[in-house]
């Protein structure tokens, strides 16, 4: 079973939306984060 990167988009958003919540601090970090897997993602595929 392969896990595609569409289906992980939407739980990594939750995820990172309740830790913004909690840690407003982190928005910068979760974005950049968030920018450079899907920029890898991107150029793997």
């Amino acid at each position: 079973m392969t896990i595609d990167s569409i289906a992980i988009q939407p739980l990594v958003a939750l995820i990172a939306g309740l830790l913004i919540l909690i840690v407003p601090r982190l928005l910068n970090y979760i974005v950049a984060v968030y920018l450079i897997v899907v920029g890898i993602t991107g150029l793997v595929r």
